[in-house]
């Protein structure tokens, strides 16, 4: 899963969306992401990783081989597409082991893994707190647990509109369980049993619009979604994109957001 990709709340899966998701993964922007995250997580020859919410599996994918053939990679998706596509992308790639599950109940044995991933997972998870536990179940003593979520209120996006952007943002929000979950992760995690170790934010910031930045194709998602989500109109919605691609168009695009970074160790 992931704020792109899971299963949320307000969102469905089908094989149609699961290649927006990808489309959205090998975008620089989120690659780069992707490569701090691996540089936080600093896995070693021999570990025993879990990631929670894998979607179509990049994570894993990059684990792999660095964890080698002494350790493994598994990954849990509540999507069989998600799965699906993460078994076929990490083939060959080493030890792993891609599974359909769920966040709230693990489908692993107690302390099982070195260290947990969750990469845009638990803001769209419901018991936040089971969630939690859980990652604490199938970690050893002294396990590493790193988390990655948004809070879309970080958002800066230049609109000729700014009511109506945050009219659009706020029926987005409705995608996700808790839309200002990384302010509350650190209390979170200390309750669930956590030493919390590094808090970092990673930005991703697009000063102009074209296909292969993360925007582009968020922004689709967010047109896409948002109609019917408080009182968000279709027409709305396709003026709201609209307007920011005539932005692109002029040279008057902007985007950025934050995504924190959360590492802790099981005590």
């Amino acid at each position: 899963m992931s704020a792109d990709s899971p299963a949320g709340k307000g969102l469905t899966f089908d094989a149609a969306a699961a290649r927006s998701i990808e489309k959205l993964y090998v975008t620089p922007d989120v690659v780069l992401q992707r490569a701090r995250f691996v540089q936080l997580l600093a896995p070693r020859a021999g570990e025993y990783i879990l990631d929670v919410g894998t979607g179509p599996g990049f994570l894993t994918h990059d684990l792999a081989p660095i964890v080698g053939e002494r350790g493994l990679v598994a990954g849990v998706d509540s999507s069989p597409v998600m799965v699906e596509l993460a078994r076929k992308r990490c083939e060959g790639r080493g030890p792993c082991e891609l599974r359909l599950g769920d966040a709230t109940a693990l489908p692993f044995g107690d302390a099982s893994f070195d260290a947990v991933t969750g990469v845009q997972v638990y803001e769209y998870v419901a018991d936040i707190e089971k969630a939690l536990a859980e990652t604490w179940r199938v970690l050893r003593p002294h396990g590493r647990v790193l988390i990655l979520d948004t809070d879309w209120d970080s958002v800066v996006w230049n609109t000729s509109d700014p009511a109506r952007m945050r009219r659009v943002l706020d029926a987005w929000d409705d995608h996700l369980h808790d839309p200002h979950l990384p302010a509350k992760l650190p209390a979170l995690l200390a309750r669930a049993g956590f030493a919390v170790t590094h808090v970092e934010v990673i930005p991703i910031v697009n000063a102009a619009l074209h296909a292969h930045c993360y925007s582009h194709g968020i922004l689709a998602a967010i047109a896409g979604f948002a109609p019917g989500h408080r009182g968000v109109t279709a027409e709305e919605a396709k003026a709201w994109a609209a307007d920011l691609r005539e932005l692109g168009a002029r040279g008057e695009y902007f985007f950025s957001i934050n995504r924190y970074a959360f590492g802790g160790v099981r005590v």
